[in-house]
Parts: structure tokens; C-alpha cells; sequence
């Protein structure tokens, strides 16, 4: 097999390592919700046990990128291409962290009614799951377009971010002994807010990968 067709073997195979991380995240991030909404503890413990997954598959593709890396000659677009792949992973080894801290929030609530209905942090749970989908598919199908427009979803993000801090803030005001539950939420709120920011770094080393060109990470 000659090194060029081996190099896209490597690669291949680089994709769907970074395909089954990503939908480990989804779901970690979709549990994590699911168990704050229903109080489902042992959802919530699920969560923070398959962060060890994450960081398994992390430190497999870091292994595999790295094999690519000491083939003979790579060119310009295949170092680019396998350099994104490593500091793309870890963002999104970082989501995982953060959807486990969330999950480990969700277990600090007990059996209290919360303060809150759970309105805008689902909402931007589900924007910042599709914005990391997004992220990676954009890396395999070299979609600069789509790696691009996570910026903008990510304003969406930063909006309901804001009504959940603005709301919160009216809760304390009202009342103070909803201070420590708004507390909670607010990290929580936080740690999406954070997802989003990472899922916006994924397109920037998408749009490395394609034009060599990086913007300043956030």
C-alpha cells in the first residue's frame, strides 16, 4: 500500500473515532438534562462514569493522530488535517468534563421543588448538541460553510444564557433563600455556555484544517 493510501486509511479511521466521541458527548449532555428534569439520579451517575469513555476514545485518537503524524513526509494540508483532529479533541474532551459537572450538579438538588421551570437550559442543551454535531461532521466532510456558522449559533447560546442569569438574579432579589438553587442553575447554565464556546473552537480548527488559516481561540 503506498503512503498516500495508507495515510487516508489512518484518516478514515481517525473519523470514525472522532464520530463515536462525538455521540458519546451528545448523549452524556442529553442525560445530563434528562436527569435534571426528571431528578433521575442514576441517570446522572451513568453520566459520570461514562466520562471515562470519553477520555479513553480521547487518548485513543491522540494515539492514532500521532501514527499519521510519523509516517514519511506529510504535506502541508495532511499535518493541518491531523493538528486540528488533536486540539479538536481536546474540546471535546472538555464538553465531556462538562456535561459530567453538570450531571454531578443535578445530584446537589435533592428532593427540593425547584425555583425554576426548565425552559431556556433545555433549549440550550439542544443548541449546543447540534453546534458539537456540527463541529465534527464539518471536519470529516470539510464543510467550511457549516464550521463557520457555529459563531452565529453560538449568539443564540449566549442569549439564553443571559435570560437564565437575568430570571436567576429576579429569584435572588425576590426571594433569598432561592439563592442557593440559583446558584446551581447558574453553573449549570454556565457549563452550556462554555459547550457552545468549545463547539465554535472545533470550527475554527475545522477552518485550519481547510484554508490554514486559524482564528484566536476563545
Amino acid at each position: 500500500m503506498s503512503i498516500r493510501l495508507r495515510y487516508e486509511s489512518e484518516l478514515k479511521a481517525v473519523f470514525e473515532k472522532l464520530i463515536t466521541m462525538c455521540r458519546h458527548i451528545e448523549v452524556m449532555i442529553e442525560k445530563s438534562i434528562y436527569a435534571l428534569k426528571q431528578r433521575d439520579y442514576d441517570i446522572a451517575r451513568e453520566v459520570i462514569e461514562e466520562d471515562d469513555t470519553v477520555d479513553h476514545l480521547e487518548r485513543d485518537i491522540e494515539q492514532a493522530c500521532l501514527k499519521i503524524l510519523l509516517m514519511e513526509h506529510p504535506v502541508a494540508k495532511d499535518f493541518r488535517e491531523v493538528s486540528a483532529a488533536l486540539k479538536m479533541i481536546t474540546d471535546l474532551e472538555r464538553i465531556g468534563d462538562q456535561a459530567r459537572d453538570i450531571a454531578e450538579i443535578a445530584l446537589q438538588f435533592g428532593d427540593e421543588e425547584y425555583i425554576k421551570k426548565l425552559e431556556h437550559i433545555p433549549m440550550m442543551a439542544t443548541i449546543v448538541i447540534e453546534m458539537v454535531k456540527s463541529g465534527v461532521m464539518a471536519y470529516i466532510n470539510r464543510d467550511l460553510e457549516l464550521a463557520r456558522s457555529l459563531g452565529k449559533t453560538d449568539d443564540r447560546v449566549d442569549e439564553l444564557f443571559e435570560i437564565v442569569k437575568s430570571d436567576l438574579i429576579e429569584l435572588i432579589k425576590k426571594n433569598c433563600g432561592n439563592a442557593d438553587q440559583a446558584i446551581l442553575f447558574m453553573m449549570i447554565a454556565k457549563y452550556l455556555e462554555r459547550i457552545g464556546d468549545h463547539a465554535v473552537n472545533i470550527g475554527e480548527w475545522v477552518e485550519y484544517a481547510i484554508t490554514g488559516i486559524h482564528l484566536q481561540q476563545q
